[in-house]
């Protein structure tokens, strides 16, 4: 059994965790017997660098917010691994700043190109960061789920101001500055250097469903949503979409 193994039997995986967890494990037992360079960006708390640490790779947090850093700590200490996770206050607009060029041998930006000034710079850090041949675990927030969410919530105009604008974004209220589909968010990491190798959906039903489903069968709801992940036009409609890429070596 792999230290990867073990961390993975302590914690219950989710439709929010589940796909993405699957795809990294690739990653992880490609480079098996490897020590990772690992960077979070937007990493927040740590839910995934404190077991990124456990199974022993080192791994530096850059986020925006002292409290998310400040419970990361907490976190990687009462795992034990606060000697493998070092934290950053910054944002993704800054990340060229904030790691040295070609350091990383794995990039996480979950939830980070929809709310950057521009996406284009970062994923261009990004790929600056990483060394030939290293991969980037990227999810964004997808387009399509936005439209059907609002329109089965009854809030017509503002499905249709989502539909409508070039970014996928419903207006000055809306939390978010853009939402991306398949092709769109493909094509925003091929052009700044990456080769995009998986495409995935990440909650593809988990909200669509009542919550007495959802809570009541949760270990079929989390094989179904591997199930339907890579498969359109099921991953098309997720609520997230997560890309894996690699700079080429």
């Amino acid at each position: 059994m792999t230290r990867l193994d073990r961390v993975e039997q302590t914690r219950t995986l989710t439709p929010r965790t589940a796909v993405i967890w699957s795809v990294l494990r690739g990653e992880l037992e490609r480079r098996a017997g490897e020590r990772l360079t690992v960077l979070d960006v937007g990493g927040g708390t740590g839910g995934f660098a404190v077991p990124l640490a456990e199974a022993g790779h080192w791994v530096t947090v850059v986020d925006a917010s002292p409290d998310a850093l400040a419970a990361l700590a907490r976190r990687a200490a009462e795992a034990g691994v606060a000697d493998r996770v070092r934290a950053v206050q910054g944002d993704g607009d800054a990340l060229a700043g904030l790691v040295e060029p070609a350091s990383v041998d794995l990039v996480l930006c979950h939830s980070v190109l929809e709310v950057v000034d521009e996406p284009a710079s970062v994923v261009s850090a990004l790929v600056g960061a990483l060394r030939h041949g290293g991969a980037a675990s990227v999810l964004v927030a997808g387009r399509a789920a936005a439209v059907l969410g609002r329109a089965m919530n009854g809030h017509l105009d503002v499905a249709a101001a989502l539909a409508a604008d070039a970014h996928g974004n419903a207006g000055p209220r809306d939390t978010l500055r853009r939402r991306y589909d398949v092709d769109g968010a493909a094509a925003l990491l091929t052009d700044g250097g990456l080769t995009v190798e998986e495409i995935h959906g990440v909650r593809v039903l988990a909200d669509l469903l009542p919550a007495a489903v959802a809570d009541g069968q949760p270990a079929a709801l989390v094989e179904l949503e591997r199930a339907l992940a890579a498969r359109s036009p099921y991953r098309d409609l997720a609520a997230q979409l997560h890309l894996f890429a690699r700079r080429p070596a």
